[in-house]
């Protein structure tokens, strides 16, 4: 039954199958995972996307609550060849706009040829493909949503007790759970603070590390974060996982650059420039460092050459372009964690208590 429509920029209207009703609009950006369906959808870095699946069934082991990364479904509408009830009704009661029946095939093949694209959707029984193109021509560019950070930060700052290990300062850009369970199960305790705090309000803390969490959007609107690591950097480690080591880069005079479609998905090849290892990895995200500044590249995408790490021994700087906590993906890069904290135990700061 044809009661859902899909506009998209280059001027197509793709008819497909309501499986949660309403209207959204959004730039279009497709994920090669497998599996991990519930924590792609409640990542906060797809804020204001529309999230087309590759592969073709989503859904086939259920939706489990404690798999969410996030309080709620963060892409504006959700595509797939097929989904399953389980996931239909998800997306349903979150208010989610969902479609299946309709060929996936070509819309990632789009993306990967002209780029991400804003697209419009309409389902339900009065949807019409005029409908979809409405939502079209109200979508907004990624980098024109400037308060994309406050959609999806912690309105007011909290802690997670994990131990004595380290105090973390996690700047709350857009944070998946599995960041802070990743630091907490090590021993440190992690105080989740807005993305906009300031450097006076960090300092009451007391932290031993300063960390940048993931997130949607241009890095280039998340000033009030790039002040933070100029004001602590050399006082503390810095740390930074995504748009985290973006804004990072861009705090040192780095500089920052849209993909033409990102990189999104759990089977991403990074080559370590010091060992020539290859680790595979999780990643999502539509942005990267162009420039990094004087800090030094340490890592890259085996497909691209994109900066996947970035380091600085003075400065006790040490990011990543991906997502090392892994959910969903492979474990590969765990051990940044533990270097994270290594960092903390070596800083000047730390060994002078």
């Amino acid at each position: 039954m044809t009661n859902a429509y899909v506009a998209l920029a280059d001027g197509r209207v793709f008819e497909a199958r309501c499986r949660a009703p309403g209207r959204a609009r959004g730039e279009l950006v497709f994920t090669t995972a497998y599996t991990g369906y519930e924590e792609s959808l409640t990542d906060p870095s797809y804020e204001e996307q529309v999230l087309t699946f590759s592969y073709p069934l989503v859904g086939n082991y259920g939706v489990r609550p404690e798999r969410f990364e996030s309080e709620r479904v963060h892409p504006n509408a959700a595509v797939a060849r097929e989904f399953t009830d389980d996931v239909a009704e998800w997306l349903a009661e979150a208010d989610v706009p969902a479609v299946d029946h309709l060929d996936t095939r070509e819309i990632v093949t789009s993306v990967r040829e002209e780029g991400a694209m804003a697209c419009g959707i309409a389902a339900g029984p009065e949807a019409t493909p005029a409908d979809a193109r409405a939502e079209l021509d109200d979508a907004v560019p990624m980098s024109d949503h400037t308060e994309i950070g406050a959609q999806v930060s912690t309105p007011e700052a909290y802690t997670v007790a994990g131990g004595d290990e380290a105090d973390v300062a996690l700047v709350d850009c857009g944070a998946k759970g599995s960041i802070v369970s990743s630091l907490t199960e090590r021993g440190a305790t992690v105080h989740v603070l807005p993305h906009d705090t300031t450097p006076a309000e960090l300092t009451d803390y007391d932290p031993d590390v300063l960390f940048l969490s993931n997130g949607p959007g241009d890095p280039a609107t998340y000033g009030a974060a790039e002040t933070l690591v100029s004001e602590f950097l050399g006082e503390l480690p810095v740390a930074g996982i995504c748009l985290g080591q973006q804004i990072v880069a861009r705090a040192v005079g780095g500089e920052t650059e849209k993909m033409a479609f990102g990189h999104r998905g759990v089977n991403q090849p990074v080559r370590d420039l010091e060992s020539d290892r290859v680790v595979m990895t999780t990643q999502n995200h539509g942005y990267s460092v162009a420039d990094p500044g004087p800090l030094e590249v340490t890592q890259v995408n085996v497909n691209d050459g994109t900066a996947e790490g970035l380091d600085h021994e003075e400065w006790n700087v040490l990011t990543r372009q991906y997502h090392p906590e892994a959910n969903p993906g492979p474990h590969d890069s765990l051990g940044f964690f533990d270097d994270v904290l290594a960092a903390v135990e070596a800083s000047p700061r730390v060994a002078a208590d």
